[in-house]
């Protein structure tokens, strides 16, 4: 582990076997990049960070694992979008993928294999989640993988909802000269499902088991109704697979979702997304988890290279 200053940030590098880590965890906990040093001798991206990406304004680059809390994708009041309503029946402001990602954290541990981190609500977090809670995230890195913990522990009197996810930025394709229609993905779902415009949920497209990346119908698309917690992506006859796991219980919840996306057909990376339920999730209340008072809510997904 070493601190490396990069444009104007001070960064922590890991070195774990041969995956390479590096984070900032003080803006948004967030994981930037993961290399992978072959065999051969050459390194392999498995996690994508752009070089020109802007640390002034964090939430908007497309790269790294963006933590998604206190809610996933798009919210919606009464059709209305970046609005959410809670119990006491009070509109507040929420902005998309809620307020981790652009948020302050404190690291309160940091060692050889990983890093805690607790979220710092500012005013805007005040404004649009006043709950009395704390937010943690643990990171631990192994030799070809990952997982992360989020945990919420709720100070207040009240129930805290919450609904929260991960938005990897996976490097594809990763071996030169290939395509994303030279990938293969596979899904276990029993169902998928499409956010409207109004954020309602409707039927998502048919698609099978196993797709390419390619497939145009996978990008935005929630499966849920899981009947296994692996999702497995990569190019096919190749070894090299990425493997990404939804919570510790070979099948999870019917309302836990992957969501899969990319920005463009041609964008270095694609987007594999373990979330807790669909997007607005206080609307429609799929997937919408509620942690009592003086209890604590966990979240935990791990990726692997195989």
């Amino acid at each position: 582990m070493e601190q490396i200053p990069y444009k104007g940030q001070t960064l922590t590098r890991w070195r774990v076997g041969n995956s390479t880590f590096l984070a900032l965890p003080e803006k948004g906990a967030r994981l930037l990049n993961w290399n992978l040093t072959l065999p051969d001798g050459s390194v392999r991206d498995v996690i994508y960070w752009p070089e020109d990406a802007d640390f002034g304004d964090i939430a908007k680059v497309r790269g790294g694992n963006p933590i998604l809390f206190p809610f996933n994708g798009r919210c919606f009041d009464q059709g209305e979008i970046f609005f959410w309503r809670a119990a006491d029946g009070v509109r507040r402001p929420m902005p998309i993928h809620g307020l981790a990602r652009q948020g302050t954290f404190h690291v309160s541990h940091l060692d050889a294999r990983g890093f805690v981190a607790h979220f710092v609500p500012g005013a805007e977090a005040q404004t649009c989640f006043p709950f009395k809670y704390e937010f943690v995230v643990t990171y631990r890195f192994e030799p070809f993988g990952l997982s992360c913990e989020f945990a919420v522990t709720n100070h207040g009197t009240e129930p805290l909802p919450w609904s929260a996810g991960h938005h990897f930025y996976f490097t594809v394709p990763w071996q030169e000269g290939s395509s994303r229609s030279d990938y293969m993905i596979r899904i276990p779902a029993g169902k998928r499902l499409k956010q409207d415009a109004t954020g309602h949920l409707v039927a998502g497209p048919t698609l099978q088991l196993e797709e390419k990346l390619s497939h145009p119908d996978l990008i935005d698309t929630f499966h849920t109704e899981l009947r296994g917690n692996e999702v497995v992506f990569g190019e096919k006859g190749q070894r090299g697979d990425v493997i990404v796991r939804l919570g510790v219980d070979k099948v999870p919840p019917p309302e836990a979702t992957y969501v899969t996306w990319s920005g463009a057909p041609d964008a270095p990376y694609y987007c594999v997304e373990p979330w807790m339920g669909p997007a607005n999730a206080p609307g429609h209340k799929v997937g919408l988890h509620l942690v009592p008072p003086g209890e604590t809510g966990k979240f935990v997904v791990s990726v692997q290279v195989k």
